[in-house]
């Protein structure tokens, strides 16, 4: 497959038409998720799977997850199997909706920036889905995180981050941080690689990310009114575990997301 930048088109007819339905439906599906979180999640945010089934919460955050990439033009699609929790994900990072991506074929714990938790409704909702807050550049915070995500491990839930530290643009997979496969080592879970990847008609599009020094307000209005593109969750083989080598773990990760990122496999199944 090839690799294909799309760039915005200079003219659109029919963007104004995509937020004139787009954007209602979206107000809708918010409130819908504040109705979820205040009487599902709230409740019952630690659930976990039993026997391979998923509770309840899980299958709800799916779905609603599922519904908004779809008002947004996205088609959820998934190759491969997720392993049964509990287990660590990774995932490479190029915008605000993986998260929503990954969470349309698994609800799992994120690790997310802790300037989230204070976006007005947005943080709210974050929490109660099991995000992890962390404050980038603080050694305090990544050690109380890393014990957080240990102790969701343990409890039976999986856990997803972002191993490149932060969103790339154009494409470009940036180098894995290591130390965050110390979780899993701790906790003695599978390690998964997850790759996400945007396509139109099987070419990879990579500008649905972020563009650089786009704001996230920027970009949420920009994918509102895009044309539809396939969103693609690549569940890879875990990467086995070396606990005297985190640094190839985290190289092992990042060449198999790479690899599915180029050339995805035949065998998928549509949301």
């Amino acid at each position: 497959m090839s690799t294909v930048p799309v760039p915005a088109p200079a003219r659109d007819p029919l963007r104004p038409l995509r937020y004139l339905w787009r954007v209602p439906l979206l107000l809708l599906h918010v409130l819908l998720g504040v109705l979820l979180c205040a009487f599902i999640l709230s409740w019952n945010r630690h659930r976990v799977m039993r026997d391979g089934r998923e509770p309840f919460a899980h299958r709800m955050i799916r779905w609603w997850s599922t519904a908004l990439l779809r008002i947004f033009g996205l088609r959820s699609v998934r190759f491969g199997q997720a392993l049964p929790d509990p287990v660590l994900f990774v995932a490479n990072h190029t915008s605000w909706i993986d998260i929503e991506l990954l969470h349309s074929q698994r609800a799992a714990c994120f690790v997310a920036k802790a300037e989230i938790a204070g976006w007005p409704l947005v943080g709210w909702l974050a929490a109660n889905g099991g995000t992890i807050f962390h404050r980038r550049g603080s050694n305090h915070s990544l050690a109380a995180v890393m014990q957080t995500m240990v102790e969701r491990l343990r409890e039976g839930r999986s856990v997803a981050v972002f191993p490149e530290g932060g969103t790339g643009h154009n494409g470009v997979l940036k180098v894995f941080h290591a130390r965050i496969f110390q979780a899993a080592l701790d906790a003695q879970v599978p390690v998964q690689p997850v790759a996400l990847r945007f396509a139109r008609g099987g070419r990879r599009v990579v500008d649905a990310g972020f563009r650089e020094d786009e704001s996230f307000m920027g970009n949420f209005l920009r994918l509102l009114g895009e044309a539809p593109l396939d969103a693609e969750v690549h569940f890879l083989p875990p990467v086995p575990a070396m606990p005297e080598a985190r640094r190839r773990m985290a190289e092992l990760a990042r060449e198999r997301i790479a690899a599915a990122l180029e050339d995805p496999a035949p065998e998928r199944t549509a949301a």
